[in-house]
């Protein structure tokens, strides 16, 4: 019609056209052979299917009679019919439909597996595909059967089945509408002789509850559909505009259509036969002309009594194989509603009826057995660091800087303070030890020394607030604190504390140490071995507790798969408040490799991490996505590859692997690196499935792979049913890595473990799919917990600690973008300043909101709950209206707004507003300090940047080191000429007689001692310091400005040194100590 719109036109009558196709020539009488064709084309406006019948026997009667019908203009018209229905009272038909659709989400589609998604821009191409089956013959004899007996109309059990079956493609959806073609839709008597289109398109709308039995959800099928029939004299454009603010109604897009006929079809024209054709209209032998999404036809052949199935789906939004696997999913379903017909099981609920295909079963069978015997016997952390001591003592145990300890020094300094817990605290096996230290070599000491001494290892972080820290410790119990002088400071004088540091004193270690103690601490692998806290939904933080035997199955997967081995050097990259800390500092040890720590920035400032990854060589390196690709485009744009030339093994956790990151390896050229992207929360120990990455894959996700070695996992929907593939379900973790459950908190440990099969698993709360290939991917949360730069946040626990303030009434803390987290604060009576303050004093930094917005009050939806769609979008470069009209005052400030433009993507921020208050990370944070060090000054580090986190406070800061940058440069260059002038000599006099000197009072003492005895070595000392104090006064440089080599300073220099260098050697002797 589009194509040719003059082959009908509404306007001129033009509604009907007939064409007669010759199968062979034409024969002389022009009379139609067997397989000649009749097409009688209708208007879709003029004619429906009950009119076929009607259709016939008009046909037949002109055909003998040789005149059509004489039309006396006494009966009923269609013309009048539509007079009538606009004269109808619609009243009763309007009220229900407002009812029957009361919140009912019109324009949202089913959530059906869909492969692509059409954008709103895009129109309907018609291509779709067709797959039909039939129900068999005991399929066909069970359902109508069952529906005879009952007494149940056909089309009403048909129409239950559906809405199971679109309750379990949708993955659980319980309101379910669709589309329901009314073909004959002639409600009075009179209108059943007219010729005209009746047929009218209805919503129908199902909400089951899949606690209902079979029976229970038919009866609400045939309620509903009853009383819709009813009113489907109701057009749907009114239906339509009853709701106005909806421009797509998505509804339309699925339907369900039953059609009883026989095959006896055959139309008698006088003596002739005319045998209807099967037709449609075929793009080619796959693609079909298709109008809707997805629409099921159940058809019932009344001549053999047997049912039959044609699905159409649209090839905009299915692949063909995905419209085969929905088929074999119905067919499935049928039979298993069979059975249950059969077997008198149909009382089950509905939500136990299964669309998971025997080949998927066997799929994740094959793929949970994972079943693995690892050689090692030793049983705990401590027995396999003590293992790999004997394996390689003098082997380089922990670096940092210049300092490092060998593993048979590490092992030493470990068992003095294991001894240290247990005789002078009394530490007793599981008592739990909290540790607040920075990074350093004391951090791993103490871990190595809590559990040598039985003790379980609980790291506080020291960038929490002491208000929070203080809170952990008291929900341990924790009778003792480990830390050094930086952080000893966050604790009051009610808490234990002990400064690891003080083990490495001199004098601590030459004290005697008596190790018999440790052979009586005796530690069984099922006990816990540390606990660490994650944020917690109630606003208490969680402290999950994980055994001995979880971390080293953990630790001998990766090492199984070769993630980590003995011969690589680790550097440690994360804080001691994630868990990967754990595997970095003691999975490194007890396979036996080389740990190298950072100073506490060195993570962020990627200048020193560049120089260690290059000087110590690292081969391995684990952190999440979001700090590798910042650090990465560090490297990219200094063009310094070869940092990352030693790397072996990279693996990325915490968040969704990026694309663009694998994009930027490649750049960097370090395709030759094994690149894992490893899952898993705490409770299931470091990790649970690992997927190594190709980056030459063409992907457009990066899945998180599969179960380590004797980890076990299920995808499962809310009712713990399986997923099917391509089904998004939750993530169950069960196995060797199961954690011993939350402390003090049965409540929460006995929602967040369940028996599956006899044997426990963690309830994630991740979403996830399953691939075909078996492949896991990561979908997001079913909660409000967020992943933000590799942390697990419970927005909940931010909202109460914003609720603690009596101001507040009412509050919602939003993920944003990605990368920042959003208060919205209902409150007349606060600012933002006071927010922030209230949170930094209760909440680690990174659980702090980027910004906060205030409102009089939170926006509700129809139901009483905050509406989050319609809460203010953030604006981070106007926080408050006090800032209005601030701009640059000179160029340093309008370079550094240049910066913070760039690296934390505002259009011309505040100079006095902090990056936090920006909406900036501490990546953005990196980001600005790359680009400050290349443009303004390379002598500006990260704690400058942090301690003055505004534009005016920063460049106040950097002014004095641009001062000292001039004046370096002013003297370099006065040194540079004064050398081209001056080139000095070595002086042989003046070095023949220094050291004769030095070799006289160096033989003097023994000299004393050989003349006048041993009772004049005390004046010796006295002696000795005089005759330094005398010689420097002596050869005083007051008169001497030069300091070049050879110079008289420098020989100065060189004998005052070697005659304090005597002095030390004699006191040492004498008095036993060197000062």
């Amino acid at each position: 019609e589009k194509r040719n719109p003059h082959l009908f036109d509404l306007a001129q009558g033009l509604v009907f056209r007939c064409h007669i196709i010759y199968y062979k020539q034409i024969s002389s009488n022009h009379l139609l052979s067997h397989k000649d064709l009749l097409i009688f084309n209708f208007h879709h406006a003029l004619f429906d299917f009950p009119l076929m019948r009607m259709f016939h026997h008009d046909l037949n009667q002109a055909y003998i009679t040789g005149q059509l019908l004489y039309d006396d203009n006494t009966n009923l018209r269609y013309l009048d019919y539509a007079v009538i229905e606009q004269q109808m009272s619609m009243t009763g038909a309007s009220m229900f439909w407002l009812d029957a659709l009361h919140h009912c989400k019109l324009d949202q589609p089913l959530s059906l597996p869909f492969d692509r998604y059409r954008l709103s821009n895009e129109h309907r191409t018609g291509r779709g595909t067709t797959i039909s089956f039939d129900f068999g013959q005991d399929l066909s004899h069970h359902f109508l059967t069952h529906a005879s007996s009952n007494n149940i109309s056909l089309e009403h059990l048909i129409f239950a089945i559906y809405f199971i079956f679109l309750f379990k493609l949708t993955n659980g959806q319980t309101d379910l509408c669709l589309a329901m073609n009314i073909n004959n839709n002639r409600y009075r008597d009179e209108l059943k002789s007219i010729i005209g289109l009746f047929e009218n398109v209805i919503p129908l709308r199902c909400q089951l509850d899949p606690q209902w039995c079979f029976h229970q959800l038919l009866e609400h099928v045939q309620m509903i559909t009853t009383n819709s029939v009813k009113y489907s004299y109701f057009p749907l454009q009114h239906i339509l505009n009853q709701y106005p603010h909806i421009s797509k109604h998505a509804f339309l897009n699925t339907s369900l259509e039953f059609i009883s006929y026989s095959n006896n079809n055959a139309v008698m024209i006088g003596d002739s036969q005319l045998v209807p054709a099967p037709f449609s209209f075929n793009i080619n032998e796959e693609e079909i002309l298709n109008v809707s999404d997805f629409s099921l036809s159940i058809h019932h052949d009344m001549n053999v009594n047997q049912l039959s199935c044609t699905i159409n789906a649209s090839l905009d939004l299915f692949n063909r194989d995905t419209v085969e696997k929905i088929s074999q999913r119905f067919h499935s379903m049928l039979h298993q509603l069979s059975a249950s017909i059969i077997g008198n099981q149909i009382n089950k609920p509905i939500y136990e009826l299964s669309l998971t295909l025997s080949d998927e079963q066997y799929l994740m069978q094959s793929l949970n057995n994972t079943q693995t015997s690892f050689s090692s016997p030793l049983t705990c952390i401590h027995h396999e660091f003590v293992y790999q001591v004997m394996r390689h003592p003098q082997k380089l145990a922990v670096e940092l800087d210049e300092q490092s300890l060998t593993y048979c020094e590490l092992l030493y300094y470990v068992q003095v303070l294991s001894v240290t817990l247990l005789n002078e605290y009394n530490v007793l096996p599981g008592e739990i030890v909290c540790q607040c230290v920075e990074r350093s070599l004391s951090m791993v000491i103490g871990i190595m020394g809590i559990e040598m001494a039985g003790g379980v290892y609980c790291p506080l972080s020291p960038r929490d607030p002491q208000h929070r820290l203080h809170a952990l410790i008291q929900q341990t119990q924790s009778r003792l604190v480990l830390a050094h002088r930086l952080t000893k400071i966050k604790f009051d004088d009610n808490i234990v504390s002990f400064d690891i540091y003080s083990i490495s004193n001199i004098n601590y270690l030459n004290s005697e140490v008596n190790y018999n103690c440790l052979s009586s601490v005796i530690v069984k692998s099922t006990q816990i071995a540390y606990t660490i806290f994650t944020s917690g939904s109630t606003g208490t933080p969680k402290a999950v507790q994980v055994r001995h035997k979880n971390f080293i199955d953990c630790m001998h997967s990766l090492a199984y798969i070769n993630s980590f081995n003995k011969d690589d050097t680790v550097v440690q990259m994360t804080r001691c408040s994630f868990d990967i800390h754990v595997q970095e500092i003691l999975g490194t040890l007890l396979v036996g490799g080389t740990l190298v720590m950072l100073h506490p920035s060195g993570t962020i400032d990627f200048d020193y991490l560049s120089e260690v990854l290059q000087n110590k060589q690292i081969t391995y390196l684990h952190t999440v996505p979001s700090l590798l690709h910042s650090f990465f485009t560090f490297v990219e744009q200094n063009n310094n590859h070869n940092v990352l030339k030693r790397l072996r093994s990279l693996c990325s956790s915490g968040e969704p692997f990026s694309i663009p990151l694998i994009g930027l390896i490649v750049k960097i050229g370090i395709t030759n690196c094994i690149l894992w992207n490893l899952y898993g929360p705490a409770e299931a120990t470091i990790g649970s499935t690992i997927h190594y990455v190709n980056v030459t894959d063409d992907t457009h996700s990066i899945p998180i792979g599969r179960p380590f070695y004797n980890y076990r996992y299920m995808i499962m929907n809310q009712y713990l049913q399986s997923s099917t593939i391509a089904q998004e379900g939750e993530l169950y973790v069960g196995g060797a890595g199961v954690f011993a459950g939350y402390l003090g908190r049965d409540d929460l440990t006995a929602k967040a473990l369940i028996e599956i099969d006899s044997e426990l698993f963690y309830r994630t709360g991740d979403l996830v799919r399953m691939n075909n290939n078996g492949l896991i991917h990561y979908q997001g949360r079913k909660d409000y917990q967020v992943k933000l730069h590799g942390k697990r946040i419970e927005l909940g626990e931010i909202e109460r600690c914003l609720l603690n303030i009596t101001s507040i009434s009412a509050c919602v803390v939003m993920k944003w973008k990605d990368d920042y987290l959003v208060a919205y604060v209902q409150s007349s009576h606060i600012n933002e300043q006071e927010l922030r303050q209230h949170c930094q004093s209760h909440l680690p930094p990174h659980m702090i909101p980027s910004i906060f917005i205030i409102l009089d009050k939170l926006p509700l939806n129809q139901n009483g709950k905050v509406d989050r769609k319609l809460l203010p979008s953030p604006d981070f470069s106007l926080p408050t209206g006090k800032h209005d009209g601030i701009v640059p005052r000179n160029t340093l400030e309008q370079q550094l707004q240049d910066i913070f433009s760039q690296a934390f993507h505002i259009e011309s921020p505040h100079v006095e507003v902090s990056f936090g208050q920006l909406g900036g990370t501490s990546l953005n944070a990196i980001l600005a300090l790359t680009l400050i060090r290349q443009q303004i000054c390379n002598k500006v580090d990260i704690g400058l940047l942090f301690n003055n986190p505004s534009i005016r406070q920063l460049a106040q800061a950097i002014k004095p080191l641009l001062v000292f940058e001039e004046l370096q440069e002013t003297a370099s260059t006065v040194n540079e000429i004064h050398e081209t002038d001056v080139h000095l000599t070595p002086s042989f006099i003046i070095e023949s007689l220094g050291i004769v000197l030095l070799v006289c009072q160096w033989w003097y003492p023994i000299m004393i001692i050989h003349q006048w005895g041993p009772f004049f070595l005390p004046i010796l000392p006295i002696w000795h310091l005089l005759f330094y104090t005398i010689c420097s006064r002596l050869l005083s440089p007051q008169n001497v400005k030069d300091d070049n080599l050879f110079s008289w300073n420098y020989y100065r220099w060189w004998f005052l040194n070697g005659l304090w260098d005597n002095n030390t050697f004699w006191l040492q002797h004498i008095l036993g100590t060197p000062l």
